[in-house]
C-alpha cells in the first residue's frame, strides 16, 4: 500500500507521540533500577533496566536519617493537602462569579485576573513582604502561601470550564426556584465541575509536592524541611563532601554519588506514582473539556 505524503506525516507524528508515551512509562522504572545499581557498575556501564550488580546502599544512606525523612514526609503531605484544598477553594470562589454572564464588570475583573499572569512584583519585594509583613519565615505557611495558593491560570481554567460546560440557564432556573448564589455554587457548580477540579487539584498538588524553592528562601530551620527540600539538601551535602579536598578518601569511596540521586528522585515521586492512576480519568476529562476556548 502506497501512502500519500500527508499520511506519512500523520504516521510519523503518531509514532513520535507513542514513543514519548512509552518513554514516560519506562523512565520511572529506569530511575528505580538505577537507584538499586551498585555505584561503580552504574558509572562504568551506565543506566540499564537490567543492572549487573545490585546494591541498596543508596537507600540505606537515605534511611540513616529515617526520623528526619518521616518528619519531612509529614510536612510535605500536610502542605500538599492544605495547599491544594486552599487552591481549589480560592480558585472556584474566584472563577464561579466570572463564569456568570450577568456579573457586572465581568470583563474588567477577568482582565484583572489575566493581568497578574503578565507582571509580578519580583523576588526581592515578595521576600520582604512575606517575611516582614506576614512573618512566614520558618513556619508551615512558608510552603503554602507564596506562589501556589491562587494563580490566574487555574482561575481561567475553571472559569472556562464552568462557562462552557454548565448551562447558565441552569443557574437561572435554580435562582427562580429560590436558590441563592452560594447555594448554586455549592450544589450545582461544584458537583458539575468535578473533572476540572481534579485537574486543577492535580496541577496544584504536584506544584506543592515538588516545591523546594520556598524552603530555599524562607526556611532555615532543619526541622521544618519538606521532603523535597530535605532531599535537595542531601544532594548538596554530598556535593560539598566531594568538593572538600580534605575529606577522608574512605568516606568518599563509601558515599554513593550517582545512585543516591536516582534514589532521592524515586523516593520523591512515590506518592505521585501511587495517586495518579486513580485520578487519570478525571484529569484527561478536565484537560479536554477545560481547554475549550470561552
Amino acid at each position: 500500500m502506497i501512502l500519500s505524503k500527508g499520511q506519512k506525516i500523520y504516521q510519523a507524528v503518531i509514532h513520535l507521540i507513542l514513543t514519548l508515551v512509552t518513554l514516560s512509562m519506562v523512565l520511572p522504572l529506569l530511575l528505580f533500577m538505577s537507584s538499586i545499581t551498585e555505584e561503580n557498575s552504574l558509572i562504568v556501564n551506565g543506566y540499564s533496566l537490567f543492572p549487573k550488580k545490585f546494591s541498596l546502599y543508596a537507600y540505606l544512606y537515605i534511611l540513616n536519617n529515617s526520623a528526619t525523612l518521616v518528619r519531612a514526609y509529614g510536612i510535605s503531605l500536610f502542605v500538599t493537602a492544605a495547599g491544594t484544598s486552599g487552591c481549589l477553594l480560592l480558585s472556584t470562589l474566584t472563577a464561579f462569579p466570572l463564569s456568570l454572564k450577568n456579573l457586572p464588570g465581568r470583563r474588567f475583573f477577568s482582565f484583572f485576573v489575566f493581568f497578574t499572569m503578565l507582571f509580578s512584583g519580583g523576588l526581592v519585594p515578595s521576600y520582604i513582604m512575606w517575611t516582614t509583613w506576614f512573618g512566614i519565615r520558618n513556619t508551615i505557611w512558608a510552603y503554602i502561601l507564596p506562589n501556589f495558593l491562587l494563580g490566574a491560570f487555574n482561575v481561567i481554567l475553571v472559569r472556562t470550564y464552568m462557562s462552557n460546560s454548565i448551562p447558565f440557564e441552569l443557574y437561572e432556573a435554580a435562582n427562580i426556584d429560590g436558590a441563592s448564589y452560594p447555594c448554586i455554587y455549592l450544589r450545582i457548580a461544584l458537583p458539575l465541575s468535578k473533572p476540572i477540579l481534579v485537574t486543577v487539584g492535580l496541577f496544584s498538588g504536584l506544584a506543592y509536592w515538588n516545591d523546594w524553592t520556598n524552603a530555599q528562601y524562607y526556611i532555615s530551620d532543619a526541622r521544618m524541611l519538606s521532603v523535597q527540600a530535605l532531599l535537595n539538601r542531601m544532594v548538596q551535602d554530598i556535593q560539598a563532601l566531594l568538593a572538600n579536598t580534605s575529606a577522608n578518601s574512605g568516606a568518599l569511596m563509601e558515599t554513593p554519588q550517582v545512585s543516591i540521586r536516582m534514589a532521592i528522585a524515586f523516593v520523591a515521586i512515590i506518592p505521585i506514582l501511587i495517586l495518579y492512576p486513580f485520578l487519570q480519568k478525571y484529569f484527561a476529562d478536565g484537560v479536554m473539556l477545560g481547554a475549550i476556548k470561552g
